[in-house]
């Protein structure tokens, strides 16, 4: 009998401005959940950058959260895994939902761009699938975490839609980026198993774009498993 696939999908909070996208998060986990594999959230034990008043846009003065708690709210019942426990081994393939919090609380991407740097943690996390040669997909600004890992190494093809500035910081950190028009798109590197697509980059994308994106990733990620038996 085939082996059920196990992904991982490494989430950064609740909350688009401070965390995980979450109409991302969630459509990922329905692709995921309409294929039969088997699903594990995970993300870091650790505080947020900030926290975001999402009608405002503001920061709240004083306020923490906790990233794996606030991701919890996503994979629900309490089941997300946190980072510091999760081995590369025990998984086929790693989905990274995006939202301000991969920019924010596991990288600092969005304040110093090319210049940024991972929470270590993470950085292994990510590095190992490549090592591994697992197959990774990446939606919205997560190809940011990428571009990051790979920089110095490796040089993937990946996409955040068509932002010049965000083209700019993949050149500089030796990635081959490649505009893309809509969120439906994705763009394959075979040679690094890795599947990125917009998402959200594109602020005014209808949901149901957003979701084909999303589900044509999650699809070729899966396609590039390994059937055991």
């Amino acid at each position: 009998m085939a082996k059920t696939p196990r992904i991982a999908v490494l989430l950064s909070g609740c909350g688009y401005l401070d965390g995980a996208e979450v109409r991302e998060a969630v459509l990922a986990l329905l692709a995921l959940d309409q294929h039969g594999v088997k699903v594990q959230c995970i993300a870091p034990n650790a505080l947020q950058h900030h926290v975001i008043n999402h009608i405002t846009g503001e920061p709240v003065p004083a306020a923490q959260r906790n990233i794996l708690e606030e991701s919890s709210r996503i994979s629900r019942q309490g089941k997300c895994l946190n980072l510091a426990q999760a081995r590369v081994q025990d998984f086929d393939a790693l989905i990274m939902p995006g939202g301000f919090g991969v920019a924010k609380n596991l990288c600092s991407f969005a304040f110093k761009g090319a210049q940024a740097d991972m929470r270590p943690d993470v950085a292994a996390f990510v590095r190992g699938f490549f090592d591994a040669r697992k197959p990774v997909g990446a939606i919205c600004i997560a190809p940011a975490l990428v571009a990051l890992t790979l920089h110095g190494s490796a040089s993937a093809k990946l996409t955040l839609g068509n932002d010049a500035g965000c083209a700019s910081a993949m050149t500089q950190l030796g990635q081959q980026y490649q505009n893309t028009q809509s969120a439906r798109e994705v763009v394959i590197d075979e040679a690094h198993q890795l599947i990125t697509t917009p998402a959200y980059m594109f602020d005014d994308a209808k949901l149901s774009d957003v979701f084909t994106g999303i589900e044509r990733c999650i699809a070729e990620v899966l396609k590039r498993i390994p059937v055991t038996r």
